[in-house]
């Protein structure tokens, strides 16, 4: 059983940059993918960015790309999630997530085995 533990929410303001991080439990966390999802109040959870297990394929979401960078460091168990240029549409509860080793980079949250315990960031206008 993988446990992600995350840190790194909080509060900004608009245009300012905040950095994600999340922790694995195991060793076996660079054989995963590894992908950031967030969920507003009243909102359905959204992808974010994906990373496959070695770095060299990352996704974003449209609403992100050129803002948010994925990241991963496999010696340190851990994925990053470096956001930049933060808009109050932003706001949401942000998780990180594993994957078992599948065929791609998955982008469903279906697709997703292991969790973090989600970690709130609020973004004032």
């Amino acid at each position: 059983q993988v446990q992600l533990v995350e840190s790194g929410g909080g509060l900004v303001q608009a245009g300012g940059s905040l950095r994600r991080s999340c922790a694995a439990s195991e060793r076996t966390f660079s054989r995963y993918a590894m992908s950031w999802f967030r969920q507003a109040p009243g909102m359905q959870r959204e992808f974010v960015a994906a990373s496959s297990w070695s770095g060299g394929s990352v996704l974003y979401a449209d609403s992100v790309k050129g803002r948010f960078t994925i990241s991963r460091d496999n010696a340190k168990n851990t994925v990053y999630l470096q956001m930049n240029s933060l808009k109050p549409e932003d706001t949401a509860v942000y998780y990180c997530a594993a994957s078992r080793p599948r065929l791609g980079v998955p982008l469903s949250e279906y697709e997703y085995d292991y969790w973090g315990q989600g970690t709130q960031v609020t973004v004032s206008s």
